[in-house]
């Protein structure tokens, strides 16, 4: 993987991601983000939070679209085929997801507004990096069809496809605990089947699952950067939802691990 492509205001973001990376990584040791069951009113507004988690990622789609098609390589096989993997990811997290979360009744402001800035932040920077990079094609990799065949690609879409399936059938399992007939009952319950029968928090191995396989099938270190803050974010609020989930159900499975199975 290379680093300078010459294009200073893509190595110039580049490096930015990075550096937020390990911003993120460091932040993480200090607290969660404020969101969802670690939510607080501490931070200031919060938002609805199917609101706030579409506000967050759609800058995934816009700035994507517009660096995309900036680039002369736009209409490459491959450009194309690497921009339908970016495609499939962001129809899921940025529109699907937000639109079925199921809410209490009453219960609206969940999502702190810096949330909302910083995931903002990152998904601009993912997306213009990505968007640039899949249609300039800065190294080379992507002219033609050849990249398509190489072992780089298949084992990496592999292991993307492995971690998208997972994050998937993950959300849906949680989504259906709360019955869309009973949205006020319980809010809160143990969920089983799929990956939650090895961990408490198989959303979050899907999402570093697949951003792994991503950089694999790309080959470049947009792909790197977006997978250590996925790390960094994801990693201490696997733990704590573990920790909160054993303080909160007593008959919380034992044998149940936090995020990767059979070992944390």
């Amino acid at each position: 993987m290379h680093w300078y492509t010459g294009d200073t205001v893509f190595d110039t973001v580049l490096t930015a991601a990075f550096a937020f990376a390990a911003f993120v990584i460091i932040g993480g040791f200090f607290g969660q983000s404020s969101y969802g069951r670690f939510s607080t009113t501490k931070l200031g507004l919060n938002l609805n939070p199917k609101f706030g988690w579409w506000l967050m990622e759609i800058p995934a789609t816009v700035v994507f679209l517009a660096a995309y098609l900036c680039g002369p390589h736009r209409f490459e096989p491959t450009s194309l085929v690497l921009a339908g993997i970016w495609a499939l990811h962001y129809a899921n997290r940025g529109w699907f997801f937000p639109l079925a979360i199921r809410q209490v009744p009453g219960k609206r402001s969940t999502f702190n507004i810096s949330v909302v800035v910083m995931g903002m932040l990152v998904t601009s920077m993912h997306g213009f990096l990505n968007g640039a990079l899949f249609s300039h094609d800065y190294f080379g990799l992507y002219h033609g069809t050849e990249w398509l065949t190489d072992p780089r690609f298949l084992i990496g879409l592999a292991v993307y496809l492995c971690g998208f399936a997972l994050i998937v059938n993950s959300e849906s399992i949680v989504r259906n605990l709360r019955d869309k007939n009973n949205p006020g009952g319980a809010e809160y319950k143990i969920p089983f089947g799929g990956g939650y029968r090895f961990v408490t928090s198989p959303a979050y191995l899907g999402e570093m699952t697949a951003w792994a396989g991503f950089a694999i099938l790309t080959w470049a270190l947009p792909g790197v950067a977006i997978l250590l803050i996925t790390a960094g974010n994801l990693i201490p609020r696997a733990l704590g939802t573990h920790k909160w989930y054993q303080e909160k159900f007593v008959d919380y499975p034992t044998d149940r691990k936090a995020l990767v199975p059979f070992l944390i």
